[in-house]
Protein backbone atom coordinates (compact mmCIF):
# COMPACT_ATOMS: atom_id res chain seq x y z
CA UNK A 1 0.00 0.00 0.00
CA UNK A 2 1.38 3.24 -0.60
CA UNK A 3 2.28 5.83 1.93
CA UNK A 4 0.05 8.46 0.64
CA UNK A 5 -3.48 6.19 1.06
CA UNK A 6 -2.40 5.45 4.67
CA UNK A 7 -2.59 9.00 6.00
CA UNK A 8 -5.15 9.56 8.03
CA UNK A 9 -7.11 13.03 6.72
CA UNK A 10 -10.12 15.18 8.24
CA UNK A 11 -11.15 19.02 7.96
CA UNK A 12 -12.67 21.06 10.87
CA UNK A 13 -13.55 24.41 10.89
CA UNK A 14 -11.89 26.20 14.28
CA UNK A 15 -12.70 29.27 15.42
CA UNK A 16 -10.62 32.31 16.25
CA UNK A 17 -11.48 33.56 19.96
CA UNK A 18 -11.32 37.51 19.75
CA UNK A 19 -12.04 39.74 22.20
CA UNK A 20 -15.51 41.22 22.07
CA UNK A 21 -16.81 39.32 18.85
CA UNK A 22 -18.00 35.95 17.91
CA UNK A 23 -14.91 33.35 16.57
CA UNK A 24 -13.85 33.84 13.18
CA UNK A 25 -13.54 30.49 11.13
CA UNK A 26 -10.47 29.06 10.41
CA UNK A 27 -10.17 25.93 8.16
CA UNK A 28 -7.79 22.98 9.91
CA UNK A 29 -6.51 20.00 8.23
CA UNK A 30 -5.89 17.16 10.65
CA UNK A 31 -3.31 14.45 9.12
CA UNK A 32 -2.08 11.05 11.02
CA UNK A 33 0.70 9.26 9.81
CA UNK A 34 0.15 5.72 11.30
CA UNK A 35 4.91 5.79 10.52
CA UNK A 36 4.75 8.62 13.38
CA UNK A 37 1.89 7.07 15.48
CA UNK A 38 2.24 9.43 18.60
CA UNK A 39 1.68 12.53 16.48
CA UNK A 40 -1.36 14.50 14.84
CA UNK A 41 -0.87 17.50 12.83
CA UNK A 42 -2.92 20.62 12.30
CA UNK A 43 -2.68 22.73 9.11
CA UNK A 44 -4.58 25.82 10.14
CA UNK A 45 -5.55 27.71 7.56
CA UNK A 46 -5.44 31.89 7.75
CA UNK A 47 -5.06 34.80 5.75
CA UNK A 48 -2.61 33.63 2.89
CA UNK A 49 -0.54 31.19 4.37
CA UNK A 50 -1.00 28.32 6.46
CA UNK A 51 0.47 27.07 9.81
CA UNK A 52 1.21 24.09 10.92
CA UNK A 53 1.31 22.53 14.63
CA UNK A 54 2.16 19.05 15.79
CA UNK A 55 0.63 17.79 18.76
CA UNK A 56 0.80 14.60 20.56
CA UNK A 57 -1.71 12.58 19.77
CA UNK A 58 -2.25 11.55 23.59
CA UNK A 59 -2.43 15.04 24.05
CA UNK A 60 -5.77 15.85 21.96
CA UNK A 61 -7.00 12.90 23.14
CA UNK A 62 -6.20 13.68 26.84
CA UNK A 63 -7.43 17.58 26.33
CA UNK A 64 -11.51 16.19 25.20
CA UNK A 65 -11.61 15.48 29.10
CA UNK A 66 -9.83 17.37 30.88
CA UNK A 67 -6.98 20.53 30.27
CA UNK A 68 -3.92 18.75 29.30
CA UNK A 69 -0.60 20.07 27.99
CA UNK A 70 2.02 23.02 29.10
CA UNK A 71 3.56 25.62 27.70
CA UNK A 72 3.12 26.04 23.77
CA UNK A 73 0.00 24.06 23.62
CA UNK A 74 -2.37 23.87 26.27
CA UNK A 75 -5.97 21.93 25.03
CA UNK A 76 -9.11 21.60 26.96
CA UNK A 77 -13.11 21.26 27.41
CA UNK A 78 -14.54 24.55 26.54
CA UNK A 79 -17.61 25.28 29.63
CA UNK A 80 -19.83 23.67 26.98
CA UNK A 81 -17.94 20.42 26.32
CA UNK A 82 -19.04 20.17 22.77
CA UNK A 83 -16.15 22.54 22.45
CA UNK A 84 -12.62 21.83 23.15
CA UNK A 85 -10.57 24.86 23.36
CA UNK A 86 -6.61 25.14 21.86
CA UNK A 87 -4.19 27.82 23.65
CA UNK A 88 -1.20 27.92 21.41
CA UNK A 89 1.82 29.83 21.87
CA UNK A 90 4.62 30.72 19.63
CA UNK A 91 7.51 33.28 19.51
CA UNK A 92 5.34 35.00 16.72
CA UNK A 93 2.53 35.12 18.81
CA UNK A 94 -0.57 33.29 20.45
CA UNK A 95 -3.78 32.28 19.38
CA UNK A 96 -6.57 30.53 21.25
CA UNK A 97 -9.17 28.81 19.35
CA UNK A 98 -11.92 26.49 19.36
CA UNK A 99 -13.24 23.27 17.73
CA UNK A 100 -16.06 21.09 17.83
CA UNK A 101 -15.01 17.95 20.52
CA UNK A 102 -17.65 15.47 18.08
CA UNK A 103 -15.46 16.47 15.29
CA UNK A 104 -12.12 15.88 17.22
CA UNK A 105 -13.14 12.78 19.07
CA UNK A 106 -14.43 11.13 15.51
CA UNK A 107 -11.28 11.71 13.58
CA UNK A 108 -9.38 10.58 16.74
CA UNK A 109 -11.69 7.46 16.71
CA UNK A 110 -10.37 6.99 12.91
CA UNK A 111 -6.73 6.56 13.38
CA UNK A 112 -7.03 4.57 16.67
CA UNK A 113 -8.92 2.48 14.47
CA UNK A 114 -5.50 2.11 12.17
CA UNK A 115 -3.22 2.22 15.43
CA UNK A 116 -4.95 1.01 18.69
CA UNK A 117 -3.67 3.30 21.68
CA UNK A 118 -0.87 1.84 23.82
CA UNK A 119 0.46 -0.49 20.17
CA UNK A 120 2.16 3.10 18.56
CA UNK A 121 6.10 1.48 19.53
CA UNK A 122 4.93 -1.29 16.89
CA UNK A 123 4.59 1.11 14.33
CA UNK A 124 6.78 3.60 15.26
CA UNK A 125 10.55 2.75 13.71
CA UNK A 126 13.07 4.00 16.17
CA UNK A 127 16.19 3.53 13.74
CA UNK A 128 14.38 5.34 10.66
CA UNK A 129 13.80 8.42 13.32
CA UNK A 130 17.07 8.53 14.56
CA UNK A 131 18.57 7.91 10.87
CA UNK A 132 16.85 10.90 9.56
CA UNK A 133 18.54 12.85 12.26
CA UNK A 134 21.27 12.20 11.82
CA UNK A 135 21.39 12.49 7.92
CA UNK A 136 19.82 16.17 8.99
CA UNK A 137 22.82 17.21 10.93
Amino acid sequence: MDKESDLIRGTIVFGLRTFGADPLPVQADLEYDPEDPYAVVVAYHSGGGTVRWMFGRDLLADGLLTPSGDGDVIISPADDTSIVIFALSAPDGCAVLEASAQELAEFLDRTYDVVPAGSEQEWFDFDQEMAKLVTES
